[in-house]
């Protein structure tokens, strides 16, 4: 990868970031909690508050993880020639891992300053450090698969440098099939494909599955896919809208207002990698790269490259904005939830961005914001 920019990069960076808030800031409509995120069980209050966080979380946010894997495999896919393996890591880990250490470090023990944890949950929280993300950070979940995507990339570059288009046609063929096991574990047996309790894991399509679909979807779209700007713009609005709708419908048909619901059932279809959410994925990615602009505006490069920075601290934000709009009742916000959910959304953006600069500016801030 050289050093010049690729413009559409950025608008996916700069958008998915604000789409990883607008999904938190959904949360807190359909918590059944007082902690504003949906955990174990969910309760929607009303019509409104099903119709606005199936349309904000569902139908537009869903996008936003998978979007960052695909940028992060169209940049780095295949390695560079003379790279080994060791390199690699050494490279990508150095960027990532010390701001995930220091932000798990900070969700573990920062809190504790306005009273958000207490000491107990804050010590358990920084046992299980080595283990999993702290209690008050669940957007750091990203951070594993991530890690292993990285980790992966070295091993499937090779093939990748030598695979036809329609290799790599047959193993995305593959990989929406495996798109589907969510559901069917779900809804037709638990023990799918080879999986029992003495095998629990990896099942049939276990190693086409999951986000190494998303890398080589990015890399098929960036060496392989000839099509012309039209029919990509064509292609990728058609292929959001069916993705996105059937998300949204998802969640609206199965959430029932005033009734609790288990999560996983409420969000049957939020699966990052389930087949409307990669078609959804797909289609946007697809319209991103239409952008011919030479050069983005400064203030989409500069947030670009704070990104990963505002992404990690944003729960910090959010967590203290949205009880503001939230006002101890989601059925009667502070302003109507149509305008409540964005509203949380941007002014964390905003915040974050601030922050982030502001850190930038300081000597060694790459060890705490990438």
């Amino acid at each position: 990868m050289n050093d010049k920019r690729i413009v559409f990069i950025d608008y996916i960076r700069v958008v998915a970031c604000f789409l990883v808030m607008l999904v938190h800031a959904s949360e807190n409509f359909y918590a059944a909690d007082a902690s504003g995120l949906a955990g174990n069980v969910s309760m929607l209050a009303n019509e409104q508050n099903r119709f606005w966080v199936a349309l904000y979380d569902g139908a537009l946010g869903r996008i936003s993880v998978p979007l960052f894997m695909v940028v992060s495999a169209f940049l780095l896919v295949p390695v560079k020639a003379g790279v080994s393996m060791g390199e690699f890591y050494t490279k990508r880990f150095k960027r990532i891992l010390p701001p995930m250490i220091a932000f798990m470090l900070l969700y573990t023990f920062l809190p504790l300053l306005w009273g958000q944890m207490s000491w107990e949950q804050s010590w358990n929280d920084f046992k299980m450090l080595p283990f999993n993300f702290p209690s008050m950070a669940g957007h750091l979940w990203f951070m594993y698969p991530l890690i292993s995507l990285y980790l992966i990339i070295p091993v499937v570059s090779p093939w990748l440098e030598k695979a036809s288009a329609k290799d790599e046609r047959l193993f995305l063929g593959i990989f929406v099939l495996s798109t589907f096991v969510p559901w069917l574990t779900r809804f037709v047996s638990a023990e799918l494909w080879g999986n029992c309790f003495w095998n629990p894991y990896f099942g049939m399509l276990y190693y086409c599955s999951g986000y190494l679909g998303y890398l080589v979807m990015a890399h098929y779209i960036r060496v392989h896919l000839d099509w012309s700007r039209e029919k990509k713009m064509r292609m990728g609005a058609l292929m959001f809208l069916v993705g996105a709708s059937f998300t949204g419908w998802s969640f609206w048909v199965a959430g029932i207002p005033g009734k609790v619901i288990e999560t996983p059932m409420l969000e049957w279809s939020w699966e990052f990698c389930t087949p409307n959410v990669l078609c959804a994925t797909a289609g946007a990615f697809l319209l991103f790269s239409c952008i011919e602009q030479k050069e983005a505006p400064r203030w989409i490069t500069g947030i670009s490259k704070l990104s990963f920075g505002m992404y990690l601290m944003h729960l910090f934000f959010l967590s203290n904005i949205a009880p503001i709009f939230v006002a101890g009742d989601q059925a009667n916000p502070l302003i109507p939830v149509w305008a409540a959910i964005p509203c949380i959304a941007v002014l964390t953006f905003i915040c974050c961005a601030i922050t982030s600069k502001f850190l930038s500016l300081l000597p060694g801030s790459k060890w705490v914001i990438g």
